[in-house]
């Protein structure tokens, strides 16, 4: 019996390609063997395939069993099947071993029809986008005309990055996860320390091991180094700590005694068993030279001809190995091209391992951005103002008819997105948002906002001077620790910007101080004092003041009062609930 929204029985099969197979190095391969797994059906117009792509020690086998009596499943079961994030009673989902590896695809391990012996160190030496170029081979061999999304954490990002430059007309959209456009020196030193324990073992013999049990002690020590960088230093300390296994005796005396040490000695066995030290030196050789930078002189170079592709990239807030920044630096080259990005950071003590297991946050953020694909495009017909008959936040109704039409806007700390929503929808406008609620962010991707989860406060230093026509800040600058410096930068990124905030010193909220002597409750500032995120109160008139300090000058002004909309009031700083203001860009 198998587990509900299991996609149950599967199998591995092989495609063999019948042309050889040319490499970046110059060399090529004959009888190249392609091992796959599909999940889900295709439907009548075969456009409904996804391609999720394995990292390091990865395979084809992504989801279900190969036998009723199998216990594992496959690595990423949870994400896969009918109902999940990648639902196979939706979609057509392909998995394949990557070139190099040693679950079915040639690699070193397979036999050299010039030798009739494996290959060894004699195989051909491979890049990132050999694999790519491999799977879509593999692809054209399936028929596909396109691919929904392409998907890979680690490794699997890189290769999914690859894609969006080789393949960008191929493709609908990436998901990248936890992965990088390149590895940093630490990542770089840990693949060539665990590369020379396979090469120092007496069991390496130069590559030619296969008739011996070869270097399975250097593999399995580099498997255990591999295993503490995929963890985090709160997650080692919550799962060992420095819990013993046993008391040392002194005849063995340099055994395993902690904890840690036998679950390291575990994954180092337990990973021998079913790798090839051989494709482990070739494939991460391969991550190492993976360097979009330098390849194409900068990373806005090399994503320039991805075109209409979407993405979404995340990173884990405890991966040292592949860390956010690396993340971020894609977010940052990508919206410099004005390509449609969301971000998201996934809250996980876990580490770079956290994309195996976070699958809860996976499948609600994946979930999202494959809903937002598969709704129609909208032809937009720019509508200059709203009337009347629609309902619609008083703030939104003015910042609404504030923008025009088919210009581009930056909403920071924009919420559920329902006004960038409004702006893209109705008048045109390429939108980007910028939030730091988890929840928020993935309610914008629902809706079809490319939103990048971030701290507004921690510097828009990544967008250019004048990038956008409009910034808009909407009842979130009270809410940032260095309102000036915030808006400083709005209006160094901005043409034009927008700001809208509860004004404190409206007369209720000024009577209720003075009689009551306790911070007040109103529909503005609905939250009690020791819970609202409010922690800059001002009024109209301090908003003035730091205009003027700045050298801005307001080009518009409206205030709310009860839901009315006013652009000229007698007293609007003891009147105005809610106040927006247009700002001229410095």
């Amino acid at each position: 019996m198998f587990p509900s929204q299991s996609v149950e029985l599967v199998e591995t099969k092989y495609c063999r390609l019948e042309k050889p197979f040319e490499l970046e190095c110059g060399r090529s391969l004959e009888d190249v063997t392609i091992a796959y797994e599909t999940y889900g059906d295709l439907n009548e117009n075969r456009d409904n395939a996804i391609l999720v792509i394995h990292a390091l020690s990865g395979d084809a086998h992504a989801a279900g069993y190969h036998s009723a009596g199998e216990k594992k499943p496959g690595w990423w079961d949870p994400m896969i099947g009918p109902g999940k994030a990648l639902d196979t009673d939706r979609y057509f989902v392909v998995c394949s071993n990557c070139l190099g590896g040693c679950s079915g695809t040639t690699g070193p391990g397979s036999v050299n029809p010039d030798t009739n012996r494996p290959f060894g160190i004699d195989f051909p030496p491979f890049s990132i986008t050999d694999m790519v170029n491999l799977q879509k081979r593999l692809v054209d061999f399936l028929e596909l005309p396109g691919l929904v999304t392409v998907i890979g954490g680690s490794m699997g990002g890189m290769q999914v990055l690859e894609w969006s430059i080789r393949f960008p007309d191929f493709i609908k959209s990436c998901i990248v996860i936890a992965s990088t456009p390149h590895l940093g020196a630490q990542a770089l030193a840990f693949d060539a320390v665990g590369r020379n324990a396979i090469l120092s073992d007496a069991g390496w013999k130069g590559g030619d091991y296969y008739d011996n049990q070869g270097p399975a002690g250097g593999l399995s020590m580099a498997r255990m180094l591999g295993h503490i960088t995929y963890l985090s230093t709160e997650s080692m300390e919550t799962k060992f700590g420095r819990e013993k296994k046993r008391e040392a005796a002194n005849e063995d005396y340099f055994s395993t005694e902690f904890q840690v040490e036998s679950y390291l000695d575990y994954q180092g066995k337990k990973f021998i068993a079913r790798f090839d030290a051989n494709s482990y030196l070739f494939i991460t050789k391969a991550m190492d030279k993976f360097d979009l930078s330098t390849r194409f002189g900068s990373l806005e170079n090399a994503f320039r001809n991805s075109g209409n592709v979407k993405f979404l990239i995340t990173s884990i807030s405890s991966d040292w190995l592949f860390p956010t920044s690396q993340s971020l630096e894609m977010v940052t080259a990508l919206r410099s091209l004005d390509s449609d990005v969301t971000f998201f950071e996934i809250q996980s003590p876990y580490g770079h391992d956290a994309f195996l297991l976070e699958t809860e946050t996976l499948s609600k953020l994946i979930r999202a951005f494959l809903k937002r694909l598969s709704s129609p495009e909208k032809k937009v017909k720019s509508v200059s103002g709203l009337s009347k008959n629609v309902l619609i936040r008083p703030d939104y109704r003015v910042i609404f008819n504030m923008v025009r039409p088919e210009t581009k806007v930056l909403d920071l700390g924009c919420g559920d997105g329902k006004l960038l929503h409004l702006l893209m929808e109705r008048k045109g406008v390429k939108g980007y948002g910028v939030e730091i609620d988890p929840d928020m962010v993935i309610k914008c991707i629902e809706v079809g906002i490319p939103v990048v989860q971030g701290d507004i406060d921690s510097g828009l230093a990544e967008y250019t001077d004048k990038a956008f026509d409009y910034v808009i800040v909407n009842q979130t600058l009270q809410a940032t620790r260095n309102p000036e410096r915030v808006l400083q930068e709005m209006l160094r990124i901005g043409r034009r910007v927008i700001i809208g905030f509860p004004n404190f010193g409206n007369w209720k909220i000024r009577l209720k101080v003075l009689f009551h002597g306790a911070m007040p409750i109103s529909t503005a500032l609905p939250e009690k004092w020791y819970e609202t995120r409010n922690i800059h109160l001002f009024t109209m008139r301090d908003f003035r003041e730091i205009c003027r300090s700045l050298g801005v000058a307001v080009t518009g002004s409206y205030f709310i009062r009860g839901g009315e909309i006013k652009r000229k009031d007698l007293l609007p700083n003891l009147s105005s609930e809610l106040c927006i203001f247009e700002l001229e860009g410095i």
